[in-house]
């Protein structure tokens, strides 16, 4: 297995009149499968926020800082096996790594809704989400892996975008597909296997659409062939790094890395704040059925995917690149949707709804600029690591607290003490990403150049 994820060995190139149609091919054909493969993760990633309200009544025992605890540790795992993960990916091939990542995946959350003494163990509970939260770390990675292999600087930002919405559909049908295991089971626990048995059937067909890089099919790396390098680029920067050259190179002595990742915590305390108690806040706070909830889930969810190709349009278009502004100007709106889910406690159902598509559409544009900025800021052979660096702040610090750290507070000061926390961390966001406002994007040609830089 390990032979198997080693990085594909360059092959010979193909003739001239065979580069550009090849390259168009498989570019469809990865997109596809990072897109389906990434959606896929979502499906058996967040599904304990789906049952809670379901384990509260099965066993009163638990509060929801109890049960909270659970997907605290899935944030802890997840976000430092993302940063790890990121290393081992950027020495691996994505065809067999992402897939496997997801098989694994697919097993825990089968388990987790057959296997019913697993409640009857807060510990076991736990000890399950966390070692799902590890394998989901394999996931981010890959894919961005792909993305800077087989798009070029000055194209990737609507790429990224584009992909990054893959974790709304997933997350959007999570619910969908939960709802009808449950209808067709009659069984909560269809909301776990369920979702696990479509993820497993996905993760197969992804294995046939994923390649390694470019230069492992025939093809010259993506540089050369769109005539787009990076600041500094060299043909140093198509070798594969040691361990200590990616973490004490070019991710540790990066100050623009750090200010992200600390704002990557806050926004993704926002981000869970909302998803992960969209249900537990609906059902227990206003007295709305599991389906009115989940439809709730959805729409903040599909918000998610016009409005995160919306902002990085917006960066591009209107910011010539800057990553920072856009992020600021997303997050202030994100803060006023908060305040006005907040103030909605006693109101009508439509205005939640109204409140969290909107919440949705601006949340993830943040989420995506901060990742895409990250692959920026790095060689390509050490951006899985860059992507992992700022994932580990937004899971361990961000998701982590807001999964026990939201339970906490809505048990102790209500829900009130919730959205509070929430609009400081939006705040603090802007704060942080304000510290970036220096740095661009830039690429340059070299016509001169070509296929000698490689």
């Amino acid at each position: 297995m390990i032979g198997l994820l080693k990085p594909a060995p360059d092959v010979p190139r193909l003739p001239p009149d065979r580069v550009d149609p090849e390259y168009r091919r498989l570019r469809r054909q990865l997109f596809i499968g990072i897109f389906v493969g990434y959606a896929a993760y979502y499906l058996v990633r967040n599904t304990m926020a789906l049952a809670i309200p379901d384990l509260l009544k099965e066993y009163p025992q638990y509060s929801k800082a109890a049960l909270g605890t659970a997907m605290t540790g899935l944030s802890i795992a997840y976000g430092a096996s993302k940063f790890l993960m990121g290393s081992v990916s950027d020495r691996s091939n994505p065809k067999y790594f992402l897939p496997l990542g997801l098989l694994l995946s697919a097993g825990i959350m089968f388990a987790s809704g057959t296997v019913r003494w697993i409640y009857s163990s807060l510990a076991m509970v736990v000890a399950l989400q966390t070692l799902n939260g590890w394998v989901q770390g394999m996931g981010w990675p890959p894919c961005g892996k792909t993305m800077v292999h087989w798009w070029s600087t000055k194209e990737r930002g609507l790429t990224v975008a584009t992909w990054n919405t893959a974790h709304n559909v997933g997350g959007a049908l999570v619910a969908n597909f939960a709802l009808i295991g449950v209808t067709l089971f009659n069984d909560w626990g269809a909301k776990f296997y369920f979702n696990a048995v479509i993820a497993a059937a996905l993760a197969i067909g992804v294995f046939f659409l994923l390649r390694d890089t470019p230069q492992s099919c025939g093809l010259p790396p993506i540089e050369a062939y769109k005539n787009d390098y990076p600041p500094d680029y060299s043909a140093d920067d198509e070798r594969s790094f040691t361990f200590k050259e990616i973490f004490l190179g070019h991710v540790l002595n990066n100050k623009y890395l750090w200010a992200i990742a600390v704002a990557n915590a806050f926004v993704y305390f926002v981000r869970y704040g909302v998803v992960n108690w969209v249900p537990t806040y609906l059902q227990t706070a206003k007295g709305f059925s599991f389906t009115q909830s989940s439809l709730g889930w959805s729409l903040y969810e599909w918000a998610a995917i016009p409005g995160t190709i919306a902002c990085g349009w917006i960066s591009d278009k209107y910011f010539k690149g800057r990553r920072a502004p856009a992020n600021i100007l997303f997050m202030g709106l994100t803060l006023v949707a908060v305040v006005v889910y907040w103030v909605n406690i006693h109101g009508p159902l439509w205005i939640d709804y109204v409140a969290l598509f909107a919440i949705g559409f601006l949340i993830y544009g943040p989420i995506m600029i901060i990742g895409l900025h990250a692959l920026d800021l790095v060689p390509k052979k050490a951006a899985g690591t860059a992507a992992g660096f700022t994932g580990f702040f937004g899971y361990v610090f961000g998701s982590a607290i807001a999964g026990t750290g939201v339970g906490w507070i809505a048990d102790h000061w209500g829900w009130n003490g919730v959205f509070v926390a929430m609009v400081v961390c939006c705040v603090l966001t802007m704060v942080f990403v304000a510290l970036t406002l220096g740095h661009t994007t830039t690429s340059g040609q070299r016509a001169e150049l070509g296929d000698r830089a490689v």
